[in-house]
């Protein structure tokens, strides 16, 4: 049953899509629904109906139950936005999701999804694409530092963890929902990424040699950012704008403070970073940002061979 509604939701959606959803239609109707892959996803509180989010700018962050997602999601409440809060703890996601409510003029919805299990992006994706006709701002914010740890370890799906959590759920979740996303220069899709990049050796891309948490920390970073350039090209034509950020670095957060780091800034500095690149009238496409400036990225980022062998290695992962 779910797998027949899926496919043709998927088809409606695409012929009112335009170029984006041309763009995404290979990921939408190509992708297995969640109830063949696992447990549906559903909302909490029931996801507003189309009428009641007409003239509000709906947005997406993924990990938003804590830190930086957690405090880029309140302000965009405060500013009245429907804010998709998403995260693993359906505690945290559901003080999020009241705080936001409580206070208003915005409000939100939790959907829970562990981005370790591609099953469970999908999952998300397919909630997502069911219960909203639109998402103005997609935010990719989750993210794990396995810093100091010496011991590789892998995904649901036996990919390199980092890689896995920090970019091909991104790519992923991206992928299926660029359906949703408005052909408008006030659509944003923002990368969280980080000052932190080392390049990808093609040859060993799950570091299963010479393994480091820094280096598949970093790795999966800039292939964030690569993605970002690529995808920032192909949407060109359609106005959305797509970049991404170095937020602030080590902010005062669990992640940070889990790993025995002294943090260096505040998560406040990087919330406004984020919020820049979603609120501002036009802060370009196909860039990198440290913090609110425009910056260079590490070299492979601009080496188009090296963004071609990125995207085909991420659509064999995901199954693309």
């Amino acid at each position: 049953m779910w797998h027949s509604r899926s496919r043709s939701y998927g088809r409606a959606r695409l012929r009112g899509a335009g170029r984006v959803g041309l763009l995404a239609a290979a990921w939408l109707v190509g992708t297995e629904p969640a109830a063949l892959t696992g447990q549906e996803i559903v909302s909490e509180p029931a996801a507003p109906s189309p009428g009641a989010l007409a003239g509000r700018q709906v947005v997406l962050v993924t990990g938003s139950t804590s830190g930086l997602g957690r405090a880029v999601a309140l302000a965009l409440g405060e500013r009245g936005a429907h804010v998709i809060v998403h995260g693993r703890s359906r505690e945290r996601g559901i003080e999020v999701v009241e705080e936001i409510n409580g206070s208003g003029p915005g409000s939100a919805a939790f959907y829970a999804a562990d981005l370790a299990s591609l099953d469970r992006v999908r999952a998300l994706g397919e909630a997502v694409l069911r219960d909203y006709e639109r998402v103005d701002v997609l935010i990719n914010n989750a993210g794990i530092w396995l810093s100091g740890e010496d011991a590789r370890r892998t995904s649901a799906d036996g990919h390199e963890l980092s890689f896995a959590v920090n970019y091909l759920s991104g790519f992923l979740l991206t992928r299926m929902l660029l359906p949703l996303v408005p052909g408008s220069p006030r659509s944003r899709i923002v990368n969280v990424s980080s000052v932190a990049q080392t390049p990808i050796d093609f040859d060993d891309p799950m570091i299963e040699r010479g393994y480091s948490g820094g280096r598949s920390y970093a790795q999966s970073k800039l292939a964030q950012i690569m993605f970002t350039f690529d995808l920032a090209s192909e949407l060109e034509s359609t106005g959305i704008r797509v970049n991404a950020l170095h937020p602030a670095t080590l902010m005062d957060t669990e992640m940070v403070r889990s790993a025995g780091v002294s943090p260096r800034t505040s998560v406040e500095e990087g919330r406004e970073a984020v919020l820049s690149l979603v609120l501002s009238e036009d802060p370009g496409t196909g860039l990198y940002y440290n913090g609110t400036r425009a910056a260079r990225a590490n070299a492979q980022a601009y080496d188009e061979e090296a963004r071609a062998r990125l995207r085909v290695l991420s659509e064999r992962l995901v199954g693309g």
